[in-house]
């Protein structure tokens, strides 16, 4: 088993600098954004691409500080019917997949995405509950959007030699057990699985070993996540909506396309992203890492920190010990 982290949380600072922080803490495996909902200042795509002397320097990088690069990440919505986008994320998804050939990386991580729910749609819809018959005529418009994009996109994968391994998340066609399961079947998928991001699975109250137990070899790769859950929770649901607009003009706004971007989370959230070991303790983390495992003895665990109440080092930190912990005691 690898274990390492997304360098997302780690933005700010130059590659170099963010790979010394990973190899500081004893991690050894790295995974960098490569376009979709957020920038990507750890991967000159471009350059890469067009390039195989930059490649291999781009390599050194990593192999010079004994860490691998193990996995491109590619999260939007590739099937958003925003001009903005939509395409852009389908684009930046191919891209990452010719890019994760040569660079000889077999894992990216993306999103299934969301379509309207209709031809005419101008906005993603996400049915959460199909139980009117009005929301199954959605949901079959969007699988007739999804099946022949996915299909492609496994075929291109097969071609560059990598797997995409998609992050069951809310807001998107696929999100749970059922919903890979049946992408898999519709397009005859042999490249295309699951990144086992724990905490989304945590947050709608679900298991995430008996997930793992259940998809066995279409998990991939894995996110190491945590999620507390609050007492907003006795009223709100796991459903919280209650997030607030951030203004357009906020230089600290996160985009998720051209002209989108992140809302404030809730000030009384039901739940919440936390560092790994705060909302879970390191008992759960053994079963997880240990049902990953069982899947695949090399699987690549990244942690993804996002917890705004610890700093991007203490968090990485605690992330890190808490899963280095765990492990070893498999």
């Amino acid at each position: 088993m690898k274990l390492g982290a997304y360098t997302a949380c780690l933005h700010d600072l130059p590659l170099g600098e963010a790979l010394d922080v990973l190899a500081g803490l004893g991690l050894t495996s790295v995974e960098v954004n490569s376009g979709g909902f957020i920038p990507a200042p750890h991967c000159p795509v471009d350059a890469l691409l067009a390039s195989q002397a930059a490649r291999d320097a781009y390599l050194a990088e990593f192999s010079s500080r004994g860490l691998e690069l193990t996995g491109l990440n590619c999260n939007g919505n590739p099937l958003s019917p925003r001009p903005g986008t939509g395409p852009k994320h389908a684009d930046d998804l191919r891209r990452t997949i010719r890019l994760a050939g040569l660079l000889g990386i077999d894992r990216v991580v993306t999103m299934s995405g969301c379509p309207g729910s209709d031809p005419g749609a101008a906005y993603p819809s996400w049915v959460v509950n199909c139980w009117d018959n009005t929301y199954m005529d959605v949901l079959d418009y969007q699988w007739s959007v999804a099946v022949p994009f996915w299909r492609e996109i496994d075929a291109l994968a097969r071609e560059n030699g990598v797997k995409v391994a998609i992050e069951l998340h809310p807001q998107n066609l696929v999100f749970n057990v059922p919903t890979i399961r049946r992408l898999v079947e519709a397009t005859g998928a042999t490249n295309v699985g699951v990144e086992m991001d724990t905490s989304h699975l945590m947050w709608q109250q679900m298991d995430v070993v008996a997930c793992i137990e259940a998809l066995g070899p279409l998990v991939f790769f894995a996110a190491a996540k945590d999620v507390e859950l609050f007492d907003g929770v006795k009223t709100k649901g796991v459903l919280d909506n209650e997030f607030t607009r951030v203004p357009a003009d906020d230089p600290n706004r996160v985009p998720t396309g051209y002209d989108s971007w992140c809302n404030a989370w809730p000030q009384d959230p039901a739940w919440r992203f936390v560092a790994v070991g705060v909302g879970h303790d390191e008992d759960y983390w053994v079963d997880v890492l240990r049902a990953l495992r069982d899947v695949d003895p090399d699987m690549v665990v990244n942690i993804e920190h996002e917890d705004a109440e610890f700093s991007q080092i203490d968090g990485l930190t605690r992330a890190a010990r808490t899963l280095q912990a765990a492990a070893g005691r498999l």
